[in-house]
């Protein structure tokens, strides 16, 4: 499986760089994990854009949005594993920036999620969602990690 990470800014703390670099090293067991990073812009818009323009043709794309479904760590791995078994090989998380996504983004999306009702900075949502990939997988595995 291959899983494209598309996200606005750089990572700027080294825990958070260090963090996202250790789970992305754990999920290679699983699948191929592309970061792909565009710059912040002046507007939203602009942003949605040029994410969209990296996402790939044949890819499943899930937008990480405030409003979006929450799931369980459980209800995550099931949804993965779902689309695996649907043929789906590639999916796309995209992250935006500081002031959310645009509406452009949000509608091109298979789905919205969002990692938690409290406020997390785009910096942190990255390192959340990465674990949770690798958590989801490990899962789907039944290997211990998640209890």
């Amino acid at each position: 499986m291959k899983i494209n990470l598309i996200v606005v800014g750089k990572l700027k703390e080294r825990f958070l760089v260090e963090g996202v670099a250790e789970y992305a090293k754990r999920l290679q067991k699983f699948a191929r994990l592309e970061v792909r990073e565009v710059p912040e812009c002046r507007t939203v818009e602009e942003e949605g854009q040029k994410i969209l323009s990296l996402v790939p043709k044949d890819s499943w794309l899930c937008v990480l949005d405030v409003s979006g479904v929450e799931l369980t760590s459980e209800d995550f791995a099931k949804k993965i594993a779902a689309l695996n078994l649907g043929g789906v090989s590639n999916l796309t998380f995209a992250i935006g920036g500081a002031f959310g996504l645009s509406e452009e983004l949000k509608s091109a999306a298979s789905f919205r999620l969002s990692l938690s009702k409290m406020t997390l900075t785009h910096q942190m949502a990255r390192l959340v969602l990465v674990e949770q990939i690798y958590r989801a997988f490990k899962i789907n595995r039944n290997e211990p990690y998640h209890w």
